[in-house]
C-alpha cells in the first residue's frame, strides 16, 4: 500500500519522556502522512502508549519537538490536543452506553431548543445524521449505545472523532475484543478514513494483520526507535526482529516432545454466565495455552 498523498501531518523529533528512575521515550522521532496508515508496533513497554500520550497532551514535562499540520505546536493538555484535530480511539472505548448514539457524537455540541429552553434532541439527531451518512455508516442515531456491540461502539467513537474535524487518528489495539469478521469491517472503515485523506496511526500486537492494513510500520524497543520501514518490506519476521532484537526461532527453536500421563482431566466446566461446557486435557511435560478475545471467558 501506499499512502494517498505525501504531506506530513505530524513529526514528532526527539520527544524524551522520564519517569522516577526510568527513561520512557529516548529521543524518539516519528512522522505521520496524510492518507497513510502508519502501524507503532512494540513490546509491551516499548514507549508506544507513552509516545502516543505525549500526543494527546496527557504529559507536559516531555522533552523534544512536535509540527503538526505544518506549525510547531507544544502539546500540554488533552483539551488542546482534540481541538488541534488529533483524535484516539482507545481499546478501552470511551462512549457513554446511557446515551444514545447521536448524544454521543454530539457530546459537547449541545444546545437548548429555542423556544422551552431544553435539550434540542432534534438538532442531535439531525447533525449526526449528516456525519453518519457522511461516513457511511449503519447506525440508529436514537439507538442506546449500551445495546450496540463493541465494533459498532467504536464506529460511535469515529463518527464523533470525525465529526470534530479530526485529522489524525489513533487506534490503539482496536481489533483486541473484535472477532475476524468485525475486525474486517473495520478494516474497511480505516481504508475509507485513509481515502478521505486522514492520518492514521495503528498500534498492534497482531503483526500479521498489519500487512491488510498499514502502510509503513515503526519500531520501538526499550523506549527507543529501532527502525522505519515501508509494510513490503517487513513481513512479520523482520516486525519481530526489530522488536525483539534478536530471531524468535533462535530464542524458541522448534523441538519435539512427547506429553506424559494426564494429570489433570476437565469435562462439561460451567459457571453462568462467564463459560459453559469447558472440557480439557493437561498432560505432564507439556503447556497448555488458553486462547479468546477479550471477555471470552
Amino acid at each position: 500500500m501506499t499512502p494517498a498523498n505525501d504531506s506530513v501531518v505530524l513529526q514528532m523529533q526527539r520527544i524524551v519522556k522520564d519517569f522516577p528512575g526510568t527513561r520512557a521515550l529516548d529521543e524518539v522521532d516519528f512522522e505521520v502522512l496524510a492518507g497513510e496508515v502508519h502501524a507503532l508496533i512494540g513490546e509491551n513497554g516499548a514507549g508506544k502508549s507513552t509516545l502516543m500520550n505525549v500526543l494527546a497532551g496527557r504529559y507536559d514535562d516531555y522533552k523534544g519537538q512536535t509540527v503538526f499540520d505544518g506549525r510547531k505546536v507544544r502539546i500540554t493538555n488533552p483539551r488542546q490536543a482534540r481541538d488541534m484535530g488529533i483524535g484516539i480511539i482507545y481499546q478501552e472505548l470511551s462512549v457513554l452506553p446511557n446515551l444514545s448514539v447521536a448524544e454521543n457524537i454530539m457530546l459537547g455540541e449541545e444546545k437548548a431548543s429555542r423556544w422551552m429552553r431544553r435539550l434540542d434532541r432534534a438538532y442531535l439527531r439531525r447533525e449526526a445524521r449528516k456525519t453518519i451518512d457522511y461516513l457511511g455508516f449503519d447506525l440508529d442515531p436514537d439507538e442506546p449505545v449500551e445495546g450496540l456491540g463493541t465494533a459498532r461502539q467504536c464506529l460511535v467513537e469515529i463518527a464523533g472523532a470525525v465529526r470534530r474535524n479530526v485529522k489524525l487518528l489513533v487506534f490503539d489495539e482496536p481489533t483486541a475484543s473484535l472477532g475476524r469478521e468485525d475486525a474486517e469491517k473495520l478494516f474497511e472503515v480505516i481504508r475509507d478514513l485513509k481515502a478521505r485523506g486522514l492520518a492514521i496511526v495503528y498500534i498492534s500486537h497482531r503483526l500479521a494483520e498489519l500487512s491488510a492494513i498499514a502502510d509503513r510500520v515503526t519500531v520501538l524497543r526499550d523506549g527507543r526507535k529501532v527502525g522505519s520501514k515501508t509494510i513490503g518490506d517487513c513481513p512479520v519476521s523482520e516486525m519481530s526482529r526489530m522488536m525483539l532484537g534478536h530471531v524468535l526461532s533462535e530464542v524458541f527453536p522448534e523441538k519435539t516432545n512427547t506429553p506424559g500421563e494426564c494429570i489433570l482431566k476437565v469435562r462439561g466446566l460451567t459457571r453462568r454466565g462467564s463459560f459453559e461446557n469447558i472440557s480439557f486435557d493437561l498432560r505432564a511435560g507439556e503447556v497448555l495455552g488458553i486462547a479468546g478475545l477479550l471477555g471470552s471467558g
